[in-house]
């Protein structure tokens, strides 16, 4: 969706009244509230479709825009798809068509229930899920994209369970691996304590991971009002290969959503195929 000064007619004189670079701030902050704004309307009218579990089995392939060459399907390993705090599946609607239309044919979405306490159970629950996806689909690894707290359980996952042997790729989304202090008095749920800088989960994830086999892409944006610090969402981590992935324009809501983004997830997804090696480890790349 984009956001135009005609919708926005107090913007010129915002511009006219404030420095030059103040008011370009201020155009994007406004540009990016009202993005986030348009976003969350449409995704409490999905929010209902999504809270019931897929159906597991094989996603049905998009026909590819303009017949574009595309990789063979079955290089292609199974993508899973998971959600954020007190969110469900319908956060993917568009990234899931966006994947499908590009050649990816099994794609999988996991919902968790907003009731969990607990990062580490959530994470084992992941793991018996791609443990399913892997034996119907056949593959011996999968991707993963995680949006904001899913992207924390399935890191955990990857570092503490072992389930690095099983995913290739974890993209996240405006994940706090670094903890955010946004929102304090959330702290009376267990898993946003969980999400604090410091915590014992947090601290888990520091600690060495030597011959870790997944590669990660953190996406994370300069105008995300979940996370505090806004740099909270890199991974910093010496032995883990990483590519932090810098955001300009768009919301904490914005990033499952966003074609920009979700052309860069593709990318990253279609770096390395199983058993290639990734490529090289560029960081801070703005994508809008």
């Amino acid at each position: 969706m984009k956001v135009t000064e005609a919708a926005l007619p107090f913007l010129p004189l915002c511009r006219r009244l404030l420095p030059t670079r103040l008011a370009d701030l201020s155009l994007a902050l406004l540009k990016a509230t009202a993005l986030e704004l348009a976003i969350l309307a449409g995704h409490l009218l999905l929010y209902p479709a999504g809270i019931v579990q897929e159906r597991r089995g094989a996603s049905p392939a998009l026909p590819t825009p303009g017949g574009a060459a595309q990789l063979p399907a079955e290089a292609k390993p199974p993508v899973v798809l998971l959600h954020g705090f007190i969110d469900n599946r319908s956060v993917f609607v568009l990234l899931r068509r966006s994947l499908a239309q590009h050649g990816r044919q099994q794609i999988e979405s996991l919902n968790y229930s907003p009731l969990t306490c607990d990062i580490r159970i959530a994470a084992e629950l992941l793991g018996r899920h791609i443990e399913q996806v892997c034996e119907r689909t056949g593959s011996r690894r999968v991707d993963v994209v995680g949006h904001s707290l899913g992207g924390l359980i399935a890191r955990y996952y990857v570092q503490r369970l072992g389930g690095d042997a099983r995913v290739r790729t974890l993209v996240t989304l405006g994940t706090p691996h670094s903890g955010t202090r946004v929102a304090p008095l959330a702290n009376a749920h267990p898993i946003v304590r969980q999400m604090r800088p410091g915590s014992p989960v947090l601290e888990e994830l520091t600690q060495p991971a030597p011959g870790c086999r997944t590669h990660f892409v953190a996406f994370w944006s300069d105008l995300d009002h979940i996370m505090d610090p806004l740099e909270s969402a890199c991974i910093e981590h010496p032995d883990l290969t990483t590519m932090n992935v810098r955001v300009s324009g768009v919301g904490h809501l914005a990033l499952p959503v966003h074609p920009a983004v979700a052309t860069r997830i593709r990318q990253a997804l279609d770096t390395a195929l199983p058993g290639e090696p990734s490529t090289g480890r560029p960081e801070g790349l703005t994508v809008a």
